[in-house]
């Protein structure tokens, strides 16, 4: 595959469950080689645009388009060099971290060279090499969480796609998952995080808020911030919120 940066182009994307409209309409671009921050509080519609992204959900309306490099490709060409970390993450609880990385070694039928030049470097910045043998069930929410991360990046991903991956998590281990995201960024990987966590936005280099499935704004965090005379994103998405409600009276 060519070596040319990955960008992905949501254009008037609906998807609706039942009477439900998780998906309005939304259109985002999520740029090359940057981390992005897809930014909404619960039930904004960040699971199912995540989901819509690798095709595990067809959008009733609009549609998805990757680029490679200037060209459009489709999400089944790029499928080897997207990796997704969904927000319940579906280890094993009796298996240890190396045998995780090993069962995803087969899983994506990774040579024995890649394999151990990847997780050397994995274990080490993750500065999980000092617990191989410990069971996934007996890790701290915030290893495990690296450890799910692991397992996504052993592909050597070129788009990487993560929900709400720091829920949960005590402020320590946040601050060091995303210390290990900044070194993934500085690899020029597409990054898209979903979170919920207002504090968390202004550590990415673009964000894109959304709420009840609408697209609210987008752009370098402090830009928006300053487009929108707000403090926070707590205060961007707390007028969000009192504006639903003035419309519903």
């Amino acid at each position: 595959m060519s070596s040319e940066p990955v960008g992905i182009q949501v254009e008037s994307v609906s998807k609706n469950f039942g009477d439900v409209r998780a998906l309005d309409s939304l259109s985002l671009k999520f740029e090359a080689g940057l981390m992005h921050g897809l930014i909404g509080p619960d039930g904004a519609g960040k699971t199912t645009l995540m989901r819509c992204l690798i095709s595990l959900l067809e959008p009733d309306r609009g549609k998805i388009q990757y680029t490679l490099g200037e060209k459009h490709t489709s999400y089944l060409e790029l499928k080897d060099a997207v990796a997704y970390m969904p927000q319940t993450q579906s280890l094993y609880a009796d298996l240890s971290i190396e045998e995780h990385l090993n069962f995803f070694k087969d899983l994506y039928d990774i040579s024995e060279q890649d394999f151990q030049s990847r997780c050397e470097r994995l274990l080490k910045i993750t500065r999980l090499d000092k617990f191989v043998t410990r069971p996934a069930g007996k890790l701290s929410g915030g290893m495990y969480k690296k450890l799910g991360l692991m397992c996504s990046l052993l592909r050597a991903p070129r788009v990487l796609l993560l929900d709400e991956p720091t829920n949960g998590v005590d402020p320590i281990s946040r601050r060091e998952f995303w210390d290990l995201l900044y070194t993934l960024s500085d690899e020029k990987v597409l990054i898209i995080v979903a979170t919920s966590y207002m504090d968390e936005a202004e550590r990415c280099k673009m964000v894109h808020l959304v709420d009840d499935g609408k697209f609210l704004h987008a752009g370098k965090p402090r830009d928006v911030l300053r487009e929108v005379k707000a403090k926070n994103f707590d205060e961007v998405f707390i007028r969000s919120a009192k504006e639903k409600r003035v419309s519903y009276v």
